[in-house]
């Protein structure tokens, strides 16, 4: 049965579907080795293609995933903002950006979208997200979303890191 995954939208930015249309962002994204470090990367370009099916594959096998960022402005794509979970990991929320659309402000706005998506839309009770304890940016994005160091685990991958809960955005007053 197929699975709808919904375009999200906000003042500058659509959040689309994962497709084959996005190939070549997921390949620039993940052969660059300093843009993709804190993401398993470099990869080849066959990894690049193979996650970006994973991610595709994560709507239908759990229905929640990534979706890929687009500045309307420019109509490019930017780079991926959602969730992420594989067996035995917790689930995330997480984005990364290509290294020059970076310092726009484009992975908050994206976050604050899907942050509130996931309360309003898919109903949990929590959204959470993690990084390495080298990623400084990361880490001040968690803290421009008003997230809260609830935890501290080692994932499977063996190393040590913080959780971090966001709460869900403000609502604007009426």
């Amino acid at each position: 049965m197929p699975f709808d995954i919904p375009t999200l939208r906000t003042e500058r930015l659509d959040l689309v579907p994962p497709s084959a249309a996005c190939a070549d962002l997921y390949r620039t994204f993940y052969t660059d080795a300093d843009a993709s470090s804190s993401y398993g990367g470099p990869l080849s370009p066959v990894g690049a293609w193979t996650r970006l099916a994973s991610d595709l594959g994560s709507w239908h096998l759990q229905g929640f995933g990534v979706w890929v960022v687009r500045d309307r402005e420019r109509d490019e794509l930017v780079g991926v903002c959602g969730f992420w979970q594989a067996p035995g990991w917790r689930r995330e929320l997480t984005w990364w950006l290509l290294p020059r659309h970076r310092s726009r402000g484009f992975a908050q706005e994206a976050s604050e979208c899907v942050v509130a998506h996931a309360y309003d839309v898919f109903g949990w009770p929590s959204v959470e997200t993690y990084m390495v304890d080298t990623n400084d940016q990361a880490h001040a994005l968690v803290r421009r979303l008003g997230g809260e160091r609830i935890d501290r685990f080692v994932a499977p991958d063996g190393a040590e890191r913080d959780l971090f809960r966001i709460p869900p955005p403000a609502k604007p007053a009426a």
